[in-house]
């Protein structure tokens, strides 16, 4: 009997602590980057919402596209959902090669990102970048940008740099993603002309009656800038924190998603997080998909608790 009781303890203080190795205490606090786009806000948010539903704390810090990857490769940021790719290769690429950025999977195909004008400039000629030039006073010589440090902005001044479709005479103004679509907004008011960064997923898409330029290829990638969006994690993170890595493995999103969601936050005012209970209350078949082979912090199946939560 004595035997037996100390095997028992013996199992159980062995399996206690394979639970403890497989889930450190640094994984209770998941740490995320958001750059301030309302896709990557709206996509934390919802993440932020599944991992507290688990019974994990996290934290999210506002940082530039360059500052993100620089903490990530510093272990001060744990993930960042939102690498667009292409156009982020210069700021993630040596962090990718030294292993020490890890890319867990593509959450978000068909994107684009590239220039962009209103219906009535394209109908008015102005359909592909050697275009822009031609109609400078139009124009006013800018081109407008969000905010400083991003890839978007970076490659808009390389072809103003190199006078790449004669716009060495422009100006980039830089701002942020709401200010520059305020601009954008007052400009279409007036019927004036503007040309912008665009990008899709977003509202802006159905906002306003919009083109994306032709052209761009050799800065902003092709297929309008096509782009496919990463999750990306810091070095050893999912080995560390398994179960994160493995619901980081499973989430995936849609430009139909994306767009609902940053919908309710830009133009109904509603908190991200609140946006991201509402829509998963509405749309609870992705749970089963997403919660497949995830635990919950402490243990024990997650798909119930994460309903039950909802239900609240």
């Amino acid at each position: 009997m004595k035997r037996l009781f100390t095997s028992l303890m013996l199992f159980t203080l062995f399996g206690f602590t394979t639970l403890r190795a497989a889930e450190p205490e640094q994984c209770t606090t998941i740490r995320f980057a958001d750059v301030g786009w309302t896709d990557i806000t709206v996509t934390t948010a919802l993440s932020r919402w599944l991992f507290n539903a688990l019974g994990y704390q996290t934290e999210v810090e506002r940082l530039s596209i360059p500052d993100s990857f620089a903490a990530m490769a510093n272990k001060e940021i744990d993930v960042f959902l939102g690498n667009w790719m292409p156009s982020m290769t210069n700021e993630i690429k040596p962090y990718a090669e030294a292993g020490r950025i890890e890319t867990v999977r593509a959450n978000l195909e068909g994107a684009k990102y590239t220039l962009a004008v209103p219906q009535y400039v394209y109908d008015a000629g102005v359909k592909t970048f050697a275009d822009i030039a031609k109609n400078a006073d139009k124009f006013d010589s800018k081109i407008y940008g969000i905010e400083p440090g991003n890839d978007g902005n970076q490659l808009i001044k390389t072809m103003i740099d190199r006078g790449a479709f004669s716009l060495g005479g422009f100006t980039l103004v830089e701002s942020s993603e709401s200010i520059m679509l305020a601009h954008v907004k007052r400009k279409v008011a007036l019927a004036q002309w503007i040309v912008f960064l665009g990008w899709e997923p977003h509202p802006m898409n159905t906002q306003f009656k919009m083109r994306y330029l032709d052209g761009g290829d050799e800065f902003f990638g092709p297929n309008l800038g096509g782009a496919t969006i990463y999750t990306t994690v810091r070095q050893g993170y999912t080995q560390e924190c398994p179960n994160i890595g493995k619901l980081l493995s499973n989430l995936s999103f849609t430009l139909d998603m994306e767009n609902q969601l940053m919908d309710a936050v830009l133009n109904q005012s509603t908190n991200p997080r609140r946006a991201a209970r509402d829509w998963l209350k509405t749309n609870p078949h992705l749970l089963e998909q997403w919660l497949h082979g995830v635990q919950l912090r402490g243990g024990g199946p997650a798909l119930a608790k994460v309903t039950e939560e909802l239900a609240l």
